[in-house]
This record gives C-alpha cells, structure tokens and sequence, in this order.
C-alpha cells in the first residue's frame, strides 16, 4: 500500500513539474524582438606597400638585388621614413635564410614597406621610380584601431537595439525589460572593405611618372577608401 502511495505522489510531482516547466517557457513570456545596428568610416592609418627588388641590367651593366636594397634603403631615408618600417616579406623568409650566403643566388627579393599617410605613399612611389624599381603595389590597408572601433560599433548596436525597443514599446505605455536573447549577426561585422586609388589607376608606382607628365603643374595624389565597420546586433526584450 505504501509502495502505491509513493508511486502516485512521485506521478503527480512529476506531472506538477511538467505543468510549471511548460508554463515558464520564454515562448510564454511577453517580449519584442529588434535589431539594432551601428556604422562607422575611418581613414586607414596602416598601408602596406609591397617593393620586389629583380635583378637587372642597364646596358652592359648588372643592377644586383643587394645594390638596389641599398638605393631604396637609401631612398626612404631621404624622404624620412624610417627603415625600421621596412622588412621581408613573410613569403621571402624561408628563401632568404637559405641563399644569404650565397653569391648571385639572390636575384629577387620582396619587401613590406608599412606607411601611415596617403601623402608618404605617393613619396615612397615617386622614389621608386626615380630608382627605377616598378614591381611595386599597395598589397592592403588596415587601421591600428581597427579591433577597438569594431568593439565600439557592437556596443552601439545593441544600445541601438534598447533603444529601438522602447521607443516602440512606449507607444503603448510599456517598457523593455532583460535582455532574453542576444545574437550578433556577424557577417555584417566587417573591417576589411578595402580599395585604394591614385586617380582612377592602380598598383604600378610607373603610374606617378605618368601622371607627372600629364599634368607637370600638379602634385600626384592618392585617396584611400575609407574603411567601413557595421555591426548589427539581434535582441529579444521581455516586455515589463
């Protein structure tokens, strides 16, 4: 009798628990569902400028790697950008560590130039063509705060969110309570849009020599788009 009193109270806690567990769903509590999102645009501060050094002849003459290195070492002192800015590619690395010591092995080598204005870019790409060194591009651009700037974005966005939510909800006398549910939406988090052009041409520092000529009265010039960040951000309030 015993064994069949506690089987039927343990059904009916067991049942109880069910009914309290189906009734506190989140399905059952009130609530609004937003999205809010957050833009921004920033100068890139961060330009990498990849240099390849060939070995060359000028009439009977070899233009080696090692000569050019110290022209363009040379060269960027001459216009105030510090060599310690200056340094092997990653993909030269392993190929510069093994040919080093060897005479006439190296006929190539690539270098990352890492500037901070589009002013010192069109400098540095005047100077390589006065060295004669074309093989030269803007490889990407990037923002030394750029991990910041993204942080920032994101907390904008779900305040953007809060705020959207009770602007609604105060239509009709009610106010956004916790937060139930918070989910970035990450493919629209993004900081690496991006472009440069110096007047519509691109890549070759040849391009400066030519502009020069087209137009003698004025100064080259480069722009850099702007490097944009969203972040968009999904909330689920409950409804107070």
């Amino acid at each position: 009798m015993l064994q069949k009193i506690t089987l039927a109270l343990t059904i009916v806690l067991t049942a109880s628990s069910l009914s309290w567990s189906q009734q506190t769903t989140m399905d059952d509590i009130p609530n609004i569902e937003v999205t809010g999102t957050a833009k921004m645009e920033i100068v890139p501060d961060e330009i990498y400028i990849s240099i390849t050094l060939r070995e060359r002849t000028e009439g009977r003459d070899k233009i080696t790697v090692e000569q050019q290195e110290t022209d363009l070492k040379n060269g960027l002192k001459a216009i105030n950008v510090p060599l310690d800015s200056l340094f092997l590619s990653d993909t030269e690395a392993d190929y510069i560590k093994i040919s080093w010591g060897k005479k006439d092995v190296v006929t190539s080598k690539q270098f990352i130039l890492k500037v901070g204005t589009a002013d010192v870019v069109g400098n540095v790409f005047k100077k390589l063509d006065e060295l004669k060194i074309q093989d030269a591009y803007i490889q990407k651009v990037n923002h030394s705060n750029l991990v910041e700037f993204k942080k920032q974005m994101r907390i904008e966005a779900i305040q953007a969110a809060k705020e959207k939510a009770n602007y609604l909800l105060n239509a009709i006398d009610q106010q956004a309570g916790r937060a139930l549910i918070v989910r970035e939406n990450a493919s629209n988090v993004y900081g690496n849009n991006y472009q440069w052009n110096y007047n519509g041409v691109y890549n070759m520092a040849s391009t400066f020599a030519d502009q020069s000529m087209a137009e003698e009265d004025k100064e080259p010039s480069i722009q850099f788009q702007k490097i944009k960040i969203e972040a968009s951000i999904y909330v689920k309030f409950e409804i107070k």
